[in-house]
């Protein structure tokens, strides 16, 4: 499934989902691992830049990150390249070794979006870290300009991101959280 179950969703088939509603929690809900350190700045007007994260090591085990997209169109013998392509952006997009990053792609997915048949994509990026509104922003640009070569306009492309806890990633037998 291309969103968590806590999420509303509607599959139709194995490899097709159709998108009901993705409602987050409010922006500025983050739990952070115990290993990181924050710190807040507390001003009364705005700023750029109130809070300073230093990265957990965890960010960088193998087993994150992983994109799942499903789009109605069909890759035909385009799918490997694509299927390369977004790996190599996902890595490069959020800082993490290529050997670390699975992409799973369901073409010719029964998909409608904004009450249309028209091309279109849907995604889900989850990582161990490395979510953040800079690589976010650039993993979309890069996914959606790979999408463009299938005429998959930008306008019709929703990536939602999740920042997975370690204990909710699973990997060699085991969640990263031991």
């Amino acid at each position: 499934e291309c969103i968590p179950p806590s999420f509303p969703m509607l599959s139709l088939a194995a490899s097709a989902c159709l998108l009901a509603a993705a409602l987050q929690p409010p922006a500025f809900t983050r739990t952070l691992p115990a290993s990181s350190s924050i710190r807040a700045v507390s001003r009364p007007r705005p700023m750029t830049k109130m809070v300073e994260c230093t990265p957990d090591p965890i960010t960088q085990a193998p087993g994150d990150p992983s994109l799942i997209l499903h789009t109605n169109v069909l890759l035909g013998d385009k799918k490997t390249e694509f299927l390369l392509a977004a790996s190599r952006a996902v890595s490069s997009c959020l800082n993490k070794p290529e050997s670390y990053v699975a992409v799973c792609v369901h073409d010719g997915a029964a998909l409608v979006f904004g009450g249309s048949a028209e091309p279109a994509a849907v995604a889900c990026l989850y990582s161990i870290g490395s979510i953040n509104q800079p690589n976010n922003a650039a993993l979309t640009a890069a996914i959606s300009e790979l999408l463009l070569d299938f005429q998959v306009p930008n306008n019709r492309i929703y990536i939602n991101f999740f920042d997975v806890p370690r204990e909710n990633c699973g990997w060699s037998g085991r969640t990263f959280a031991g």
